[in-house]
Parts: structure tokens; C-alpha cells; sequence
């Protein structure tokens, strides 16, 4: 489970990361868009070459695409998302700002998803002490952005 906890971290650290040199290819570039198919092309390859190492690569069947719900097809369009973002707003705000209006604003979704359960998550009610740790960090990226 550690591990778990610990491949968690490395991607929020990468994605802090990700948001400076995605935004460095798009100034450099001189073309957010063509940056952003960059990032993803760069992406996509590096799942390929990963899953084919570890042989995990195999193509779905036509039963298991037809029984994916509508709604987790959006992935990619968040990702693309998330990208432009960085893109965008990720050098103009600045690093502190960004990442923690991002991370805020998931901790937030991420607390009413577990809730209600939504898009697949097991149900984990709202307990006071999440609660509290969401408007603490509500606080603290107030802080962040405003001083």
C-alpha cells in the first residue's frame, strides 16, 4: 500500500513539474496548441513503450469498448484540459498559485465524488475531519495566491 502512496506523490511532484516544461514547449514553440498534441503524442508514446515492456499491451474487444459508460470517454478531453491549463495559465500565475488552485479544486471534486460515489469511486461519506482539511486548504491556497 505504500507504494501506492508513494507512486502518488512522484505524480504530484511530476505533475508540479509538468506544468513548467509544458509551458516553457509552448513559449518556445510559439504555439500553445501545437505544444499541447506535442505533450500528448509524447505521452501516448511513452504508455506504448511502457506497456509493451512490462507486456501489458493488448487491444480492447468490440464487448469490452461497447460496455464502457458514455461518461468515461471524457478522460482524455480533461486531460487535454488540464494540459491547456498549463499551457495558459501555469507561467502567468505562477507555479505556487496554479498547483495549488489545481491540486484545492481535486481535493474538493475528489471529496464530493468519494461522497456520492459519482463516476465509479466507492461511496466514502464526508466526515467532519475532510471537512475541515478542505477548507483548510481552501484557506491556504488563499493565502498562496493572494500573498
Amino acid at each position: 500500500m505504500w507504494l501506492l502512496y508513494g507512486f502518488a506523490l512522484v505524480a504530484g511532484i511530476a505533475n508540479a513539474v509538468q506544468s513548467g516544461t509544458n509551458a516553457t514547449l509552448s513559449k518556445s514553440l510559439g504555439q500553445p496548441f501545437a505544444a499541447a498534441i506535442v505533450v500528448s503524442l509524447v505521452g501516448a508514446g511513452t504508455l506504448l513503450v511502457v506497456s509493451l515492456m512490462l507486456g501489458r499491451f493488448a487491444l480492447p474487444t468490440v464487448d469490452e469498448i461497447r460496455s464502457v459508460p458514455p461518461w468515461a470517454w471524457l478522460g482524455g478531453t480533461l486531460g487535454a484540459l488540464l494540459i491547456l491549463s498549463q499551457l495558459f495559465v501555469a507561467q502567468t500565475i505562477g507555479a505556487a498559485p496554479y498547483f495549488g488552485l489545481l491540486v484545492t479544486a481535486g481535493v474538493v471534486t475528489s471529496m464530493l465524488l468519494d461522497h456520492f460515489g459519482w463516476i465509479g469511486f466507492e461511496q466514502h461519506g464526508v466526515t467532519v475531519w475532510r471537512l475541515l482539511g478542505g477548507l483548510l486548504m481552501i484557506a491556504g491556497i488563499a493565502l498562496v495566491a493572494m500573498f
